[in-house]
This record gives C-alpha cells, structure tokens and sequence, in this order.
C-alpha cells in the first residue's frame, strides 16, 4: 500500500485504548539497532528492546504512546544531526514507520488542532 494510503488509513481507523495502554511495537533488526546504537535514548525506552528476542524477524516491544512519542524524537534528533545520508535515511524511515504506528491508535489524550 502507498504510504499516502497508509497514512490517511491511520487517521482515520485510529484504534481506542485507555491512556497509558502499552501497545506492541515491532523492530526489524536493523531499527532495534539503529534505536540502540545511533540514538540517545535512554534506558527507560530502550532496555525492554535491548532484552526482546527476535520472532518471526522482529523484536516485539511494548510502549505507551508517550513512550513511543519520545522514542520518536529521539529517533528524529539523530536523523536531523547525521551527517551520514544512508544512516539518516534509515532514520527517517524508522521515523515515519512508528509516527504511522503510534497515531493508529487513539488513548483520548490527543490534542485536537484548531
């Protein structure tokens, strides 16, 4: 499906949840290591990834949607400041993959644009 496509179909089949809901969240190996190794996210966002083992091709961790938000910036920081194409590439990626995950769901928290 065209990322455009994704991107509308997100918003608009947003899934409820309670705040503070942890939801899962898969890495490929590469992002797990992109997160673990080119960001400065600390521990409290990065051990459950560090600890996940690989299923099916991916590293299955559960984040609240602050969590993911904040894992997000960190994620954007570094592909900001790269100065590394290919790496900043993959983060932007990375970025825009669990930017289309975490607004797949509604905890009520979201701040309404004006």
């Amino acid at each position: 499906m065209p990322p455009l496509k994704l991107a509308l179909k997100a918003a608009v089949m947003r899934k409820k949840i309670k705040p503070g809901q942890k939801v899962a969240v898969g890495f490929k190996p590469r992002e797990r290591e992109l997160v673990l190794d080119h960001t400065f996210a600390g521990p409290e966002l990065t051990s459950a990834l560090r600890k996940a083992r690989l299923v099916d091709g991916r590293h299955i961790v559960r984040y609240t949607l602050a969590d993911l938000e904040e894992l997000l910036g960190f994620v954007a920081a570094e592909a900001n400041h790269s100065t590394d194409k290919k790496l900043q590439n993959e983060l932007d990626t990375l970025h825009a993959r669990l930017s289309l995950e975490m607004e797949s769901y509604d905890d009520g928290l979201w701040q309404q644009a004006f």
